[in-house]
């Protein structure tokens, strides 16, 4: 039978699927490598890493480099080569 998981972590877990467009059982699983690699297993400290991760996550997203909306400005700039491209004759 699954664990019965707290609903704080899931939230969580939830956000920060959210905020960095992953699947929830990607974030979890993302919460649950670094508390393994950390050798940390109760759940109060993978709470704790979900909210540093999650913490770490709009840091970096409030940051206007990494931003998808600079991002996709940054793709659609044309190069000086191909600013004359003409796709049609």
């Amino acid at each position: 039978m699954a664990p019965i998981e707290d609903h704080a972590y899931m939230k969580l877990c939830a956000d920060l699927a959210s905020r960095l467009s992953i699947s929830l059982s990607s974030a979890k699983r993302k919460v649950e490598v670094v508390a393994a690699r950390d050798g940390l297993k109760d759940l109060n400290t993978r709470k704790l890493i979900a909210e540093r991760l999650l913490k770490e996550a709009q840091t970096s997203n409030n940051s206007v480099e990494r931003s998808t909306s600079a991002q996709l400005d940054k793709l659609l700039k044309a190069l000086a080569e191909e600013e004359n491209f003409m796709v049609e004759d």
